[in-house]
């Protein structure tokens, strides 16, 4: 039997406010027209469904700035999200640090935090305490009462359920098959909702990046691991069991590397940084590489290994990137690096293989932004997730107000 989420809870006027909220949420200022319009719903619907998240405090009215001055009459009424309801908290946990973003109900950075880790892979109990002590120095940082952060979006690399986070491995957790939420609200303050990172940074690029206005496009994030995320007509895929989109664990030799997921043959096993320090430090043993930046280095200076490893990686990451645009045929990809910035040689082997090995057609490939990324996109993608949310928590708790 499917496990039930929070959207499941939520009945068709319920749905309808969610809908109404995410379509302000997206515009910035809309109408209530407009919004009837984009939801392809009566103005009486929408009325009634904005009038609740006015009561609940999640929007506000605004008066539109007049652009004509000649206009006459009563300013048009415009709706936004209150900003100033609610704060969220983004988490990303990466391998040796607890990254914390808070963010006001609009998403706007209220401020950040950075908070060491012990070790890159722990207990699960122990990794919860270690982000409760996280968004506690966070708070204390910022001024701000651990009473006013209305939830807690993490993000953990790995096979993770968004919708009942419910992990199934984690290369940041000793354990494997964990339902995180028992230990959230055992250490946690407030509602908390586990996602994969790679999701998170696919949520960063549609509200703040280059998946504005954009219905159907994919994120490749690239760091110790590979990971992706799917944005497909406005919404996020995840799959049958919350484990889709593991780009990094497509396979690209039979019988081949050895991933850190324990199979053999995945893409990040020839493309993750561990990878190329692998790779790169065959027959050096006592003075292996310890980081891509000593590669890089190695292969400016002339290491002619170094050079060809990077160089191997780069196509091979074209090659399975053309396999991305074969099969969903996106308006965009974004490939996000958390890695030092490669030489353009780098970049342009991956761009030629990837256009050598797309079906071609007789229109344009789809537009490819490569950006290096730092660990707040990642902070900031979980807090537009965390507010979504919340959202729905506070509108299933007015609904359950209505019926009381």
């Amino acid at each position: 039997m499917k496990e039930r989420t929070l959207h499941h809870d939520l009945d068709a006027r319920e749905m309808t406010r969610l809908r109404a909220f995410q379509c302000i949420r997206e515009a910035g200022q809309i109408s209530r027209t407009d919004i009837a319009k984009a939801l392809n719903s009566s103005p009486a619907t929408v009325t009634s469904a904005c009038g609740a998240l006015l009561e609940a405090g999640l929007i506000r009215d605004v008066e539109a700035e007049r652009t004509d001055a000649t206009q006459r009459g009563r300013p048009r009424v415009m709706l936004e999200v209150n900003g100033e309801a609610l704060a969220v908290a983004g988490i990303k946990v990466a391998r040796h640090a607890i990254h914390v973003t808070v963010v006001d109900f609009k998403g706007v950075e209220i401020g950040s935090h950075l908070s060491p880790l012990a070790a890159s892979c722990m207990p699960a109990e122990a990794l919860v305490m270690a982000v409760r002590q996280a968004l506690d120095d966070a708070c204390e940082k910022l001024a701000l009462s651990l009473d006013a952060v209305a939830g807690v979006a993490l993000g953990l690399p790995g096979f993770i359920n968004g919708e009942t986070g419910f992990m199934h491995w984690s290369s940041s957790v000793r354990e494997r098959n964990v339902d995180f939420m028992p230990l959230f609200a055992r250490h946690l303050p407030c509602p908390a909702f586990l996602e994969n990172d790679a999701n998170l940074v696919a949520k960063a690029e549609q509200f703040f990046g280059a998946g504005r206005g954009l219905r159907n496009f994919l994120v490749v994030t690239i760091e110790h691991g590979v990971g992706m995320g799917i944005v497909q007509d406005g919404q996020l895929y995840r799959g049958e069991r919350g484990c889709g989109a593991e780009f990094g664990h497509m396979k690209v030799q039979f019988e081949g590397a050895v991933c850190q997921c324990g199979q053999r043959g995945c893409l990040e096993a020839y493309v993750g940084d561990y990878a190329l320090i692998r790779d790169a430090s065959v027959g050096r043993q006592g003075d292996a590489y310890k980081s891509l930046t000593d590669i890089l280095d190695a292969a400016r200076a002339g290491d002619r290994l170094s050079g060809e490893v990077l160089e191997r990686a780069s196509k091979v990451l074209g090659v399975a990137l053309a396999s991305l645009v074969n099969l969903f045929d996106p308006e965009h990809i974004v490939i996000a690096r958390l890695r030092p910035r490669f030489d353009e040689a780098h970049t342009q082997a991956m761009l030629d293989a990837l256009k050598r090995n797309t079906v071609q057609v007789d229109a344009p490939l789809p537009g490819i932004t490569v950006r290096n990324l730092d660990q707040k996109m990642w902070a900031r993608g979980a807090a537009a997730h965390g507010i979504e949310r919340v959202s729905i928590l506070k509108i299933r708790a007015r609904g359950d107000q209505d019926a009381a």
